[in-house]
């Protein structure tokens, strides 16, 4: 299952509102090809003072995926596969908003251990990774009981 939805700024909305994006796929590792594909054509197709984007697509795609198959293999484990995860994004003139949305139980990131150097681990390092990728990485539990990885890369300020 995977359901997209694209919302730009009309004629009369002012320059600053960002353009949001949307896809529901279910909860499974097969579909990231499709997550993947979704996110570097948005990324790419953006113009004018968000073209920025574009040259962090694959940086921002890794940390999508990290994001995409944590929430399928962790928080929904033990969830049937056609359970949703809801991802959005919003590309504004200064940044880029990636959000994943997923039912799981909630768990704090705060209290995963730092990867050592040189210690090899066989998993691990998604977290690690996260903060790497982007300048902001985020993680709660919403009101309605999901909960939301939030990705934060900033960019190009118009002038």
């Amino acid at each position: 299952m995977v359901r997209a939805r694209t919302r730009q700024r009309a004629m009369h909305e002012p320059r600053h509102e960002p353009r949001h994006e949307y896809l529901q796929v279910s909860s499974q590792l097969d579909v990231v090809t499709q997550v993947q594909h979704w996110f570097v054509t948005i990324c790419h197709s953006v113009e004018g003072e968000s073209a920025w984007v574009g040259s962090y697509s694959d940086r921002l795609s890794l940390a999508l995926t990290e994001g995409f198959t944590n929430a399928v293999r962790h928080a929904h484990a033990h969830l049937p596969p056609e359970t949703g995860i809801d991802i959005d994004i919003d590309l504004a003139t200064d940044h880029v908003e990636i959000r994943i949305w997923d039912h799981g139980a909630p768990f704090n990131p705060e209290l995963l251990p730092e990867p050592q150097p040189g210690e090899l681990l066989e998993s691990g390092y998604g977290w690690f990774l996260l903060r790497r990728l982007a300048d902001k990485v985020t993680y709660y539990r919403s009101q309605d009981g999901r909960n939301c990885l939030s990705i934060v890369k900033y960019g190009a300020c118009p002038t």
